[in-house]
């Protein structure tokens, strides 16, 4: 058997990191068995879906580097395709036509909610054997119900929560064509499993109460059904469900708030499943790796330092060129003009081993390419009457010593040895001067980053 997921998304608002934990962990299991994995857009709700919540689904799939080798395929463009299996299925006896009005139905869960009964469709058009219907009223567009078991039970053994059943008496027939004719989500999804021939449904445990009737519905159409693994939720820092304020926002926020997209997808693969206690893998191992046996039924809980550590670990390791390209473009958007001297990859070499993300990595370079202006407070406080000649005479000195980290640093010890001060007394006002900071890497290797004019005139300014 070929192995066939897909990650159906509704286009009603930006991809979140629910839905692309979904996604990643159904790419994943169709490259862990050399299968297919399928992108299919819902996008039946009309009124809601737009094409730039498409286009956000797009982006996020392709930041994050989930390729998927069919699609995407979208509902709008497979209408004929659905009220085709409706007219199957009222032909089957497997449907039929319900004139049962809206005010009725509220009259009836009404009636049912005051008898302390749960609210649900009572079968009145329903065309049970030895049944007599009542003629359809003239003018009422009826809509199509699911003739569901009356009887029974149906179940399955989910790939992550273990066995889950219901009695076929708690679900009543489900509509699965409205009266202008537009099939309904859970028959669409049915239709879309079948013709796709998707062998594994790995979702959000929010679908479970839906599986029950799709799978009844697919043994109607005599369709195979696929096995399915719900995911649990996501939780956010404080343990309550994920929201925007903490992290439930579109994947490309995190593009714009300086993730690289493989530490994403490490942080992601993560949350709710793991390998022993690897904590950081590449994709290539993620996915050899990658079961639904390890997915934890519990709810994950979404922290965002461990995200900020995980980043930090693959920017140590990102190749230099690479995050001077993806750091110019920050620093552009803030007015920065990047200029050849110092290079922009010599900074990140310098800087990358102390920052979380690219933007903090764009707060370090940018002031090598700024007029700086440092705080008042922290010239007042680092600039110290003890230091200044200190400094003076540094100033003159750098004007003709080799321009180098190693010189410039032997220069720097040899003055603090000659005025008698510690380090700290002579390097935090060179900081505070020439990058307006008092924590920066190795002094003398940031002196070296800038030309020597620079340095000398921002020095001058203070002395």
């Amino acid at each position: 058997m070929t192995i066939r997921t897909r990650f159906a998304p509704s286009p009603t608002g930006f991809l979140h990191i629910g839905g692309a934990r979904t996604a990643l962990f159904s790419w994943a299991y169709a490259r862990k068995h050399g299968g297919t994995f399928i992108l299919r857009i819902e996008d039946t709700d009309v009124e809601r879906s737009t094409p730039e919540a498409v286009q956000a689904i797009l982006d996020g799939m392709a930041w994050l580097n989930l390729d998927y080798d069919e699609g995407p395929y979208y509902q709008m463009q497979r209408m004929e395709r659905y009220k085709q299996v409706i007219r199957q299925m009222l032909d089957e006896g497997t449907a039929y036509h319900c004139y049962t009005s809206m005010e009725e139905l509220d009259a009836l869960r009404e009636a049912q909610r005051s008898l302390g009964e749960k609210p649900r469709y009572d079968g009145r058009w329903r065309p049970d054997m030895g049944k007599v219907l009542p003629e359809p009223p003239a003018g009422v567009a009826p809509v199509v119900r699911f003739k569901n078991p009356g009887s029974g039970m149906v179940g399955w053994n989910d790939l992550v929560k273990g066995h889950i059943g219901f009695n076929n008496n708690e679900l009543d027939d489900l509509i699965i064509a409205r009266a202008d004719g537009t099939p309904t989500y859970n028959f669409c999804v049915v239709v879309d499993d079948w013709d796709m021939g998707i062998t594994h449904v790995i979702r959000g445990d929010d679908h479970v109460n839906n599986t029950p009737r799709q799978i009844n519905i697919l043994k109607a159409l005599g369709a195979t059904v696929p096995q399915y693994a719900h995911l649990s939720m996501i939780l956010g820092d404080d343990g309550t469900k994920l929201s925007k304020r903490h992290g439930a926002v579109s994947v490309m926020q995190y593009d714009e708030d300086g993730y690289l997209p493989e530490a994403v997808i490490n942080y992601l693969a993560r949350l709710g499943w793991s390998h022993g206690d690897d904590e950081i893998f590449s994709v290539e191992q993620f996915c050899s790796w990658f079961d639904l046996s390890h997915i934890t039924p519990s709810a994950a809980q979404f922290n965002t330092e461990k995200l900020n550590w995980v980043n930090q670990h693959y920017l140590k390791q990102a190749d230099n060129a690479r995050l001077a390209a993806l750091v110019r473009p920050r620093l552009e958007a803030r007015g920065v003009k990047v200029n050849d001297v110092p290079a922009l990859e010599s900074v990140m070499a310098l800087y990358k081993e102390r920052a979380a993300t690219l933007n903090e990595l764009a707060d370090a370079a940018e002031v090598f390419y700024i007029e700086l202006h440092p705080e008042k407070e922290l010239l007042d406080t680092h600039l110290s009457a003890e230091a200044l000649p200190a400094l003076r005479e540094l100033a003159e000195r750098f004007t003709d010593v080799v321009w180098e980290a190693p010189s410039i640093g032997a220069l720097i010890k040899e003055t603090v040895g000659k005025h008698g001060l510690k380090m700290p007394k002579l390097a935090m006002p060179l900081r505070v001067m020439l990058v307006g900071q008092t924590q920066t890497p190795s002094v003398d290797a940031v002196l070296a980053l800038f030309p020597r004019e620079t340095v000398l005139a921002r020095m001058k300014r203070y002395l």
